[in-house]
């Protein structure tokens, strides 16, 4: 099965952030070299990193009103990888591997676009990964804005759209 590779363009200069992508990455290349016997095993490693790697996300998103689209991405991959465990207990590997073969072109969308963003975001309002807390500025952040899609807009903003 092919490995994944780390490479500069999953850096998005948030220590915190850029470690837990670094270990998504390495799990991924533990499950990805499984074999039958250590499959589900793995993928029940790979699943507990994932769900933690998801929530340390979410958390910061809600200390910040980030927009909800990004969590629901997070629910989405994770709905499909607690089937597809489900499946792969029941003697179901092919299913197995298929999810193996997808995760490395969902990781490569979801850390260009929404993990971007999403680092943008708490990099532009000064919110500290490492302690979870925020400046003054921070606070305020996607207040008084309307919430569009997976940004926030002023009212201005708004207005001048219209």
């Amino acid at each position: 099965m092919q490995q994944m590779e780390w490479t500069d363009q999953f850096e998005l200069g948030l220590g915190r952030m850029d470690d837990t992508h670094r270990e998504f990455v390495e799990l991924y290349n533990v499950l990805a070299a499984a074999t039958g016997e250590t499959f589900i095993e793995r993928l029940d490693a790979f699943i507990a990193h994932t769900e933690a790697h998801f929530d340390q996300e979410n958390r910061w998103m809600e200390q910040v009103n980030f927009p909800g689209c990004h969590r629901a991405e997070h629910d989405r991959v994770l709905t499909v990888m607690r089937d597809v465990r489900q499946r792969a207990a029941r003697g179901d590997l092919f299913l197995g591997r298929r999810l193996v073969e997808e995760l490395p072109p969902w990781f490569d969308n979801h850390v260009g676009g929404m993990d971007a963003a999403l680092a943008f975001h708490l990099q532009s309002i000064g919110f500290d990964v490492e302690t979870g807390t925020m400046s003054a500025a921070a606070a305020g952040s996607c207040s008084g804005s309307t919430a569009s899609g997976c940004a926030c807009s002023t009212s201005s903003d708004a207005t001048a759209a219209a």
